[in-house]
């Protein structure tokens, strides 16, 4: 089992803590991910991914951010290309990905600079 932390850069990622849950299968790629809120909040069970709702100081954290399902799958293309399937377009979309997640995390340093993230301040 692995754990992904490239989505970690604030108070909600922090407390996500994404776990690989199997070896890497049909093209190179890990199938089953695994989510947990270190909060104790109980989480979803099943196929259900839960969004945060609401700003974290407001609403403590329960759900997952745009930056933790990234996270998954730049890993996933990460894994195309490191097998049979590798081809122009995986790696396009990985560096697509990687360029959200930049995009991102400057958003939330700024927030975060600014002194409003977790909150509903612009």
């Amino acid at each position: 089992m692995r754990q992904l932390t490239s989505h970690k850069v604030n108070g909600l990622n922090d407390q996500l803590e994404i776990l690989v849950l199997d070896e890497p299968g049909s093209g190179n790629a890990c199938h089953r991910y695994g989510i947990n809120m270190l909060t104790g909040t109980p989480g979803c069970s099943g196929p259900v991914i839960n969004f945060q709702n609401g700003p974290i100081v407001e609403n403590g954290v329960n759900g997952i951010s745009q930056e933790a399902l990234l996270a998954i799958v730049e890993d996933r293309l990460k894994s195309f290309q490191a097998g049979e399937y590798a081809c122009r377009e995986n790696a396009i979309a990985l560096t697509h990905i990687q360029d959200a997640m930049h995009c991102l995390h400057h958003r939330t340093r700024e927030r975060v600079a600014r002194g409003v993230e977790g909150t509903s301040g612009k």
